[in-house]
């Protein structure tokens, strides 16, 4: 049974940081891309960032260029998002997802590319 559990997220004032955490059980972790997701009260789950399977490739939403940055130890079976300088448009409830395949080596860039969700942690920003 593949799990995903997210941990890290917190209150903190504009200009802070946060280091969200995302353990993944069940199945081989170092054959395929994860993904981190943010929704905001009222709006649509949104991508935030995604990395390739050994970390060599990142990519991420343009409202988070330069102040976020994904990373993974295959290790640890863990992947994490650090969140600098944030904003209180970053306040959302934010979601780690593995794709359905374990083996594909493929690194999803929107929502239906993934299968297993997380629980969500709430990243709450103020002014």
């Amino acid at each position: 049974q593949v799990q995903v559990a997210e941990s890290g997220g917190g209150s903190v004032q504009a200009g802070g940081s946060l280091r969200l955490s995302c353990v993944v059980s069940g199945r081989k972790f170092n054959t395929y891309g994860m993904g981190w997701f943010r929704q905001a009260p009222g709006k649509e789950r949104a991508f935030v960032a995604a990395i390739s399977w050994n970390g060599g490739d990142t990519f991420y939403a343009d409202s988070v260029k330069g102040r976020f940055t994904i990373f993974r130890d295959n290790d640890k079976d863990t992947v994490y998002l650090q969140m600098n300088s944030l904003k209180p448009e970053d306040t959302a409830v934010y979601y780690c997802a593995a794709p359905p395949g374990s083996s594909d080596y493929y690194t999803g860039l929107t929502a239906e590319d993934y299968h297993y969700w997380g629980q969500g942690t709430q990243v709450t920003v103020s002014s």
